[in-house]
């Protein structure tokens, strides 16, 4: 697939969104927040539905962020999720990362979680970012790494769930193994001054089994990712809905545990 024409795997079915709202700050991005203070200016790409949005904004208050996505309806539901919060420093833009529509050295702080994995050309997305964001400002990207996530017990239905992810991901253009290539893309990408961390989430108890692997059992029968892996030959109805299967028969364990990792990189300009 030619770069910048990546196809968005999950796209925004209430199981994604239910994953995306469940995201905080504190959660997916404290790598970044000792960087932050009142007054910055900050670009947040791929805003999704807005929850980590609406964190940066309370901290960076009386700043302002910008918030950006390719899909108006996403950025409807981030505009009432600041609403609702009574914040007033947001602004919303439809804008392709490849080509930010901002003059350069708009923004203190530019910030990525869970976008440089479905982009056709993170080195290019990357550069965009830099050139938006001022001298002595930072660049925050946090990808997750899906070969390197891990669960027990061994259930051979998530090993196959791993494996058509990642089939169905790069066949959409995309990098599903985005977190360990932050590091290079960043340096491809014209940064000098980076700091790469790694941070997990961890799913493993009653609530939160049930939380992920619920979400994932719906993704996987009733998603655009479903959609995408029957049509392009990835996967049949059927294997679709034994790997949900699986991972409700997995969540319902008394002894199951998920971690995700992520890669990080802090980029200073």
């Amino acid at each position: 697939m030619p770069k910048e024409t990546a196809v968005y795997t999950h796209g925004h079915h209430e199981s994604v969104l239910r994953s995306h709202r469940w995201r905080t700050a504190a959660n997916s991005a404290a790598y970044l927040i000792p960087e932050l203070r009142p007054g910055l200016d900050v670009l947040d790409v791929g805003c999704g539905p807005g929850t980590i949005t609406a964190d940066l904004a309370e901290l960076v208050a009386p700043g302002r962020v910008t918030a950006v996505d390719t899909a108006p309806g996403v950025l409807e539901q981030a505009a009432t999720a600041v609403s609702e919060r009574g914040l007033d420093n947001v602004e919303f833009a439809v804008t392709d990362v490849h080509a930010l529509d901002f003059p350069d050295d708009s923004f203190d702080v530019v910030h990525a979680h869970q976008v440089l994995q479905h982009v056709g050309d993170p080195v290019r997305a990357l550069s965009e970012m830099r050139r938006v964001c001022r001298p002595g400002g930072v660049v925050a990207a946090r990808d997750s790494d899906y070969a390197a996530m891990t669960w027990y017990p061994e259930v051979p239905a998530l090993a196959e769930w791993q494996e058509l992810y990642g089939r169905v991901a790069r066949a959409n253009g995309g990098e599903p193994d985005a977190g360990r290539r932050l590091l290079s893309w960043a340096r491809r990408a014209g940064f000098t001054d980076i700091t790469p961390t790694a941070a997990t989430w961890c799913f493993a108890t009653p609530e939160s089994r049930a939380w992920w692997s619920g979400l994932w059992a719906d993704r996987t029968t009733g998603s655009v990712y479903a959609e995408l892996a029957v049509e392009g030959g990835h996967a049949g109805a059927g294997e679709l809905a034994g790997i949900a299967a699986a991972w409700r028969a997995w969540g319902a364990r008394d002894d199951g545990w998920f971690m995700v990792p992520h890669g990080e990189v802090l980029c200073r300009v």
